[in-house]
């Protein structure tokens, strides 16, 4: 008997369901006070937007490996939960998107070396394998600053999002508003100029690089310095309130 797509898609998720409720990951007190010691996104939003994050966050410790890599000797509690609380919040806006094409999460305890570029990194998106490589220092470098625009996991987990939504044969691709994605675009150009001439150093000059790191550079500053994106930058930056579904000054002013 032959089962088309839909079928077989079906079953896919009925196994992923069932998968799910035997090996759900549950966050535990330790993991909520990591939360709110170390992750302001979180603390800061209401009770009820709280009690999403963390269900989302759940689902996304659930289905994501991570593994150690160079020599690290094991993945943390905290370096699951951090990092697992960075893809909930860059994808906060869309209930039903996980990244789930990048169903692995490599950790490294320092840069690494590439031996494709010839150079050592920080972190990366490889689309092709499915994985998102961090150093772990670099990570939480980019955490301890909450406001200088610069932020290691926010910065991968872009790339990722915006490979996500390209990916035909994922059931989450598509999620970008197609005229807001045009909007974006239109602005990307006139921006990546300002960073390159030096008439504007808002965004830092790796935005200018092409057109997939401003989109990560954007998304860094939308979320660690809203407030002065939005008053540099109005349009742009409800650009991406819609286009990213969520206002991080108004969900950041739910526990004030």
């Amino acid at each position: 008997m032959f089962f088309g797509p839909h079928y077989l898609q079906l079953f896919g998720d009925a196994l992923r369901g069932v998968y799910d409720l035997v090996f759900h990951y549950r966050l535990t007190a330790a993991d909520l006070q990591l939360l709110e010691r170390h992750f302001p996104y979180y603390s800061n939003l209401n009770p009820r937007h709280q009690g999403e994050f963390r269900r989302k966050l759940e689902m996304v410790l659930t289905r994501k490996k991570f593994i150690s890599r160079g020599g690290l000797k094991q993945v943390s509690t905290e370096m699951k939960v951090l990092i697992g609380a960075t893809i909930v919040q860059v994808t906060f806006g869309f209930w039903k998107v996980f990244l789930s094409h990048f169903k692995k999460i490599l950790i490294y305890p320092d840069t690494y070396y590439s031996t494709i570029s010839k150079s050592y990194h920080r972190g990366e998106v490889n689309p092709r394998f499915g994985i998102i490589v961090l150093s772990w220092p670099c990570f939480v470098e980019g955490m301890a600053d909450h406001r200088d625009g610069v932020n290691l996991g926010i910065h991968e987990i872009a790339h990722a999002l915006k490979l996500e939504n390209r990916i035909q044969y994922n059931r989450e691709s598509n999620f970008f508003h197609p005229s807001v994605w045009s909007d974006f675009m239109t602005h990307s150009l006139r921006e990546k100029e300002l960073i390159r001439s030096g008439r504007d150093d808002f965004f830092r000059e790796r935005g200018a690089v092409d057109a997939d790191e401003f989109f990560a550079v954007v998304i860094e500053n939308f979320f660690e310095r809203p407030v002065e994106f939005k008053a540099k930058k109005e349009e742009l930056y409800q650009i991406m309130v819609q286009l990213l579904r969520q206002d991080p000054i108004t969900l950041g002013s739910g526990r004030t």
